[in-house]
């Protein structure tokens, strides 16, 4: 068995470790929290047998070979750069830091530690999302045109919507972009094999001031009507549309919104090529879209025996069986593990999982992204 720990135990951490204990040859043995009292309690809620209210205390745990960093935003480089030190396995929430300082140092470290490092882009991993990638590296749809589409939500619609992303000191400059346009970035990028080099971004707050709940509300939680609420001014985007060009010289837009009422995880994407077309949506997700100009449109389920043989495996019940984002969870988790037990980055044409280096270039496009918003113009991706 391998052995991992996990530090924090947010909304996210819990997600972690529910796809690790589906994979069978992994098992959580320790949990660190913002204090020992804190990590104590979920390590009883979730049966894990060892807690720590220090990163560097589980770090030093005995036979520990690998630690999801699932804290929140600010903490991720710190954190981050104490895993690979420690010379363990290191697996990060998304995005890898906050800056693309940190992202640099970050690439260059986990490339030197001779470990396997992943971040957490969980789109790429449904089965439909793998198959559409196939096709595109097998030719069958042929050149790339463009790619179109958009990540939208609705969870803070509202004035009194709050959460400490909206804090720029905690989440970052940028928010919307950051938190769910950096998914459909890393997506894109998988499916075409393409990187995002140019961008021009247009950003919006609709709440300029929003009213943050006195007491400490979860992620996703609902608000009580009794609560109390104070005054915080807003500097992160709540929603934004990009223009942009790949590298080979196709373009595309897409959109992020975290104010779309209706929408409460809706990813979706158009790729557009010369012989047909590929769209999906992550809350249907086991279908691909298929456009044809001279046949009829197809709509493939994620039947294992409907799948490119390459992909075939990330589809693991027969057709018509419900699979979705724990699923892809829990794929995201095993492909990580299966690299993890050779020792070994696998190839970059052989990986299904984002690496840091793959989390810095989205950290790249995020910065560039900011920077066209606030310049008014075309900005390049650094490479």
């Amino acid at each position: 068995m391998i052995q991992i720990g996990i530090v924090g135990s947010g909304f996210i951490g819990p997600a972690h470790i529910e796809a690790l204990r589906r994979l069978g040859f992994v098992e959580v043995v320790a949990l660190c929290d913002v204090s020992l009292a804190a990590a104590q309690d979920k390590a009883r809620q979730l049966n894990i047998p060892h807690a720590y209210g220090d990163v560097e205390a589980l770090l030093a745990h005995p036979g520990l070979q690998a630690v999801h960093n699932c804290t929140p935003n600010f903490l991720h480089a710190q954190v981050n750069r104490q895993i690979l030190r420690a010379g363990k396995h290191v697996f990060s929430e998304k995005p890898l830091c906050m800056t693309v300082e940190e992202a640099r140092e970050l690439e260059q470290m986990a490339q030197g530690a001779g470990v396997v490092h992943g971040v957490s882009f969980v789109y790429r991993q449904f089965a439909m999302v793998q198959q559409a990638a196939s096709m595109v590296r097998n030719g069958s749809a042929g050149r790339l045109f463009s790619a179109y589409g958009g990540y939208h939500q609705d969870w803070m619609l509202q004035e009194t919507d709050f959460n400490w992303r909206v804090d720029a000191a905690q989440g970052g400059v940028s928010r919307a972009v950051a938190d769910i346009g950096s998914h459909w970035c890393d997506t894109v990028q998988f499916v075409t094999g393409r990187r995002i080099v140019e961008v021009m971004a247009d950003l919006a707050i609709v709440w300029p001031t929003r009213k943050a709940s006195v007491a400490a509300e979860a992620t996703f939680s609902e608000h009580r009507p009794d609560a109390q609420y104070q005054d915080v001014p807003v500097t992160t985007e709540d929603a934004g549309s990009v223009l942009f060009r790949f590298d080979d010289g196709s373009k595309g837009c897409f959109s992020v919104s975290q104010v779309s009422a209706g929408r409460k995880n809706r990813l979706h994407f158009d790729i557009n090529a010369s012989d047909c077309s590929l769209s999906w949506d992550q809350e249907t997700p086991q279908q691909l879209w298929i456009g044809q100009r001279h046949q009829a449109n197809q709509l493939l389920s994620d039947d294992p025996g409907l799948l490119n043989r390459d992909v075939a495996g990330q589809a693991h019940f027969p057709g018509g069986h419900s699979e979705g984002w724990p699923d892809a969870f829990k794929n995201m988790m095993l492909n990580f593990y299966q690299a993890v037990r050779t020792g070994e980055m696998p190839a970059e044409n052989a990986r299904r999982f984002a690496s840091f280096s793959e989390g810095a270039n989205v950290m790249h496009i995020i910065d560039a992204i900011v920077k066209s918003h606030q310049q008014r113009r075309w900005v390049s991706v650094e490479q």
